[in-house]
């Protein structure tokens, strides 16, 4: 019965439409459930609808880069490292920040190979 835990989650939703910490949850549960349409459409409506839900970029800018969309995930991280900056969010900050790094070709700082 894994549907369970998406069928509670929906229904947290009727009663709460606009809470994005739900939103987030069930993104993230269609995604658990390989359902990556869906979990880019919640993904999608809270950076849209929410966009100062920093855990959001990191997610969706992670499964753009799944679906082969590299400059929707660099565009989706560097939006996300605004507004973490913003919010003086530093640890967010830093793992999109090392995503994009990541995803653009860059140099991580956190690559001390030398």
């Amino acid at each position: 019965m894994q549907d369970t835990r998406l069928q509670k989650l929906l229904q947290f939703l009727e009663d709460e439409p606009n809470d994005e910490f739900l939103q987030y949850a069930l993104a993230t549960e269609y995604l658990r459930l390989n359902d990556t349409d869906k979990a880019l459409q919640y993904y999608e409506k809270l950076v849209t609808d929410h966009p100062n839900y920093t855990g959001t970029y990191y997610h969706l800018g992670k499964l753009y880069e799944t679906l082969g969309r590299k400059d929707e995930a660099i565009q989706t991280y560097q939006k996300g490292m605004l507004i973490t900056k913003q919010k003086r969010d530093n640890h967010a900050f830093s793992e999109l920040q090392s995503a994009y790094n990541q995803a653009a070709g860059l140099f991580d700082d956190d690559d001390d190979d030398y």
